[in-house]
């Protein structure tokens, strides 16, 4: 892809080989791993299977994959320090300091090397869709990435276990599926495929009509449907085929006729699914075809009267077996497709009605008063108020000038004045961090984007091992660069949403940690018994995810609302300098606020916390830090 260029250095992935469940040989991220290597023909990774419990039998494994590919097993002890403390699948190029683990971030990379080596395999590079983003949001801000690459492979591994000991639940996360499924499909261009649809549907039903006469339509309008159907269903299949065998899509070949022009965008048919995402194969369809293939074995072989529950995925298991090199790569990977009944496709006549956030005793609240005013007098009645630890030392800095240039941020892509601010930012963290540390200890910088804080705290603590965790690569990339200009040894990269990374450590650090990015950075310390010091941003995208809930701590959980909270963090983000002084003082009150939620939510799990406003303030709109170490 622009921006990375090809790499020469040998790089090794490593899957994990934990547990056989009934007719899955291997663990589904292995299995789904695996099948993309065989569909791109990629050779170009050195592939381990790692051995997670002593004696585990590998003898299955000559029967379920092809000669063509070459696995090593190893063990647990084997794998290089950096992989231990992520969890696989993972891919390391060589020197062992940079990382990529994950399932998404690992298949991503497999097919940006892919195309690296083959600049002709442009159908490989179509796999990560429109604007090559398939799959890349983090699932805790995408529920359809977090679907794909954790809940949907979960609950089939668990789905297998339970069934072979008896009648097991078809997994919610199935219906799920199905539901999106039936849902319509949104495209870039839809407008004009959906006038194309119309053209094409309006022709279907005229063409009978002047045959059989004008009562046709009173007297058989269910084979008018269905003949309708049939027409439209083949437009979608055409666009999507077409460049699968890389020819033209369809193209109108005159104009449209004046009433195809006009009909409004509310008329027009919506645009049904072929594949997962809408009308290309992408990524996220490799992902699901050894999940969904090992849950259809099962319900063939003992609940065969369920398959009508799933029509829709039934439809594109057939159809994703149309795709060319699906069945040779599904062969080499002990995938034998099923050959399923012809099922009657009837959307939504099965979909779950799943419940979505938040709920509607939220949305009819009637005690709930808008505005910031309100909610903070609430608060204030409760003696909860705006209230800053003092900065432990404020006029503290960094000596810029006599760091080499690679250490500060004047080195990246910014301007001066920006640079600046970054600076200054950094000599708030960097003081707190350097108090706590000692030598030996671990620092992680949580969603380090280039790396401002790691690189700076590598140089200023040698004798402590600092992390890079952020799921952009060309961020991480550039960070590394610089630390290599430095010559940095106890630096390590890891590409991974941070869920992936698994490793002990004393100090978690993150600069403006994006919306729940900034709670996800305090649990993930918790959890570990870091010490934490966090600077939050973007407080009007905090929302409830599937792992937090707001409020987080009690006492203000007693007090507001999630609406009310909700008006604190939109309201948190309007500090901009070029706001009138009064609204950028309610916004720099309402952060407070929702930072002291969050500071009280660790002192109930055993922490001691302050929020620190950073010195200068003009370093930046955001500049709260939230310091928590363990008592």
């Amino acid at each position: 892809m622009k921006g990375i260029k090809k790499s020469l250095t040998e790089e090794y992935l490593y899957l994990d080989f934990s547990h056989q469940t009934e007719g899955c040989i291997l663990p589904l991220h292995t299995s789904v791993t695996l099948f993309l290597l065989s569909y791109c023909d990629c050779r170009i990774f050195k592939v381990c299977l790692v051995l997670t419990k002593e004696g585990t039998d590998s003898s299955p494994l000559r029967d379920v994959l092809s000669q063509d590919i070459e696995i090593q097993l190893i063990s647990r002890q084997e794998l290089p320090p950096i992989v231990q403390n992520c969890c696989l699948p993972a891919a390391v190029e060589q020197p062992d300091n940079f990382c990529r683990a994950g399932l998404a971030v690992v298949l991503r990379h497999i097919i940006q090397k892919s195309y690296e080596t083959d600049p002709s395999k442009k159908e490989i590079l179509e796999l990560l869709g429109f604007k090559k983003t398939c799959l890349k949001a983090c699932a805790e801000v995408s529920q359809w990435t977090r679907l794909c690459e954790l809940t949907i492979p979960l609950a089939i591994e668990n789905f297998l276990r339970e069934s072979s000991e008896q009648a097991a639940a078809i997994p919610v996360e199935i219906l799920e599926l199905e539901k999106k499924l039936s849902e319509p499909v949104r495209v870039h261009n839809d407008d004009k495929l959906r006038r194309q649809k119309l053209k094409q549907q309006k022709a279907a039903s005229i063409e009978p009509a002047q045959a059989k006469g004008q009562a046709k339509s009173q007297v058989h309008p269910l084979e008018a449907s269905e003949e309708s159907d049939s027409a439209s269903q083949s437009l979608e299949l055409k666009v999507a085929f077409s460049k699968l065998t890389v020819q033209e899509g369809p193209a109108a070949t005159s104009r449209e006729p004046s009433h195809i022009r006009k009909a409004k965008a509310s008329d027009l048919p919506p645009l049904e699914h072929v594949f997962a995402e809408g009308l290309f194969f992408t990524l996220a369809d490799i992902v699901l075809l050894p999940c969904i293939h090992h849950f259809l074995v099962i319900i063939c072989k003992k609940f065969s009267e369920r398959l009508t529950e799933f029509p829709l995925l039934a439809s594109w298991y057939q159809r994703i077996q149309e795709v060319p090199r699906v069945k040779t790569a599904a062969s080499k990977c002990g995938i034998q497709f099923l050959h399923l009944p012809e099922l009657l496709t009837t959307p939504n006549e099965h979909c779950p009605q799943l419940s979505e956030a938040p709920s509607g005793e939220e949305q009819s609240d009637p005690l709930f008063i808008g505005g910031p005013r309100p909610t903070m007098t609430k608060l204030m009645e409760k003696g909860i108020e705006v209230m800053f630890s003092p900065h432990p030392c404020p006029t503290w800095t960094l000596d810029w000038n006599s760091l080499p240039a690679a250490v500060s941020p004047k080195e990246g892509r910014m301007s001066s004045d920006r640079a600046l601010r970054k600076q200054q930012q950094l000599n708030n963290l960097v003081y707190v961090v350097m108090n706590q540390a000692k030598p030996g200890d671990r620092i992680v910088d949580f969603c380090s984007g280039g790396g401002h804080v790691g690189i700076v705290l590598a140089h200023m603590l040698p004798s402590c091992q600092v992390i890079l965790i952020e799921n952009k690569e060309l961020s991480l990339i550039r960070a590394k660069k610089r630390s290599d200009e430095l010559g940095l040894s106890n630096i390590w990269f890891i590409q991974a949403n941070m869920e992936y990374f698994a490793g002990m450590f004393n100090i978690g650090v993150a600069l403006h940690a994006c919306g729940v990015a900034t709670d996800m950075v305090i649990e993930h310390c918790i959890k570990t018994r870091a010490s934490f010091v966090t600077c939050p941003c973007c407080y009007g995208f905090i929302q409830n995810t599937s792992r937090f809930n707001f409020p987080k701590s009690e006492q203000f959980k007693k007090t507001l609302s999630y609406k009310e909270h909700m008006i604190l963090c939109r309201f948190a983000d309007q500090t901009a300098v070029q706001l009138p002084p009064q609204r950028r003082l309610i916004g720099k009150q309402c952060m407070c606020l929702v930072d002291l939620d969050r500071a009280r939510a660790a002192e109930e799990r055993g922490y001691s916390v302050q929020v620190i406003s950073m010195e200068p303030e003009s370093c930046s709109p955001k500049n709260n830090m939230i310091v928590g170490v363990p008592v």
